[in-house]
């Protein structure tokens, strides 16, 4: 009987990492222009970080919680653990494997959890962050249960998204098409070969209005816009 779990067990695994190795290649845009879209993207990302450091002065008793972090090896991925000066006060958070972040970061504790169900108590925190990931936790009701888990478990939140209305689709690298109704941008996608973001549960933009609607009407909330080329190109939203 237990040889029988064994076996069972290792293939759920095998099949867990063969499919996070799918999603993975499917997630991450591999085209030409994959070495410009990294820079643009670590410069906006560094941009980010300076106000939030501004906006929340953090101390070096500051609790953080960072949820979201990835086993990526990009240059703009992880950059709140590369930048942050008080590693030893961040627990990190991902559904990825992301332990390697203990060893590069000392003091950092990482825990494999998912961002809808964290496994902390109320306000154990004092600031959570996450980075361009409310977008991919799926539909309208799950990025509100997302950002309630952040607000649930630390005193004050910041969370960044990309801005659906900014002329360039960061994940696709298409223009204008995800200013369509998102039943037709998505079927568009699925013509086009990209089935992954074609559904909903990997890729759901937000607006800033979508965003607001997204926090309780009694919350302290503002939104800060960044600007790329002229335009607001990645929205940061603020919960006191």
């Amino acid at each position: 009987m237990l040889r029988t779990k064994q076996l069972l067990d290792a293939e759920k695994t095998r099949k867990g990492l063969a499919m996070t190795e799918g999603i993975k290649g499917d997630f991450q845009y591999q085209g030409p222009l994959l070495p410009l879209i990294e820079r643009i993207s670590d410069k906006m990302r560094r941009r980010m970080f300076d106000r939030f450091m501004l906006e929340f002065k953090p101390q070096s008793i500051t609790s953080v919680v960072d949820i979201g972090v990835t086993s990526d090896s990009r240059i703009d991925s992880n950059f709140f653990e590369k930048l942050y000066p008080y590693s030893e006060r961040v627990t990190a958070v991902g559904l990825e494997d992301a332990s390697f972040l203990e060893t590069q970061y000392p003091g950092l504790r990482f825990i494999k959890a998912d961002g809808l169900e964290l496994p902390f108590e109320d306000k154990s925190f004092d600031i959570a962050v996450s980075w361009a990931v409310i977008e991919h936790v799926g539909n309208r009701d799950n990025q509100r249960r997302f950002l309630k888990e952040l607000c649930r478990v630390a005193r004050r939140s910041c969370i960044t998204t990309p801005n659906r209305w900014y002329p360039v689709e960061f994940h696709t690298v298409l223009p204008l098409l995800h200013w369509l109704p998102p039943e037709l941008f998505r079927r568009a996608l699925k013509m086009m070969g990209k089935d992954f973001f074609a559904r909903e549960e990997n890729l759901n933009l937000l607006g800033q209005k979508e965003l607001l609607d997204l926090v309780n009407d009694d919350a302290r909330c503002r939104i800060v816009q960044f600007y790329l080329f002229g335009m607001p190109s990645n929205l940061m939203l603020i919960i006191e």
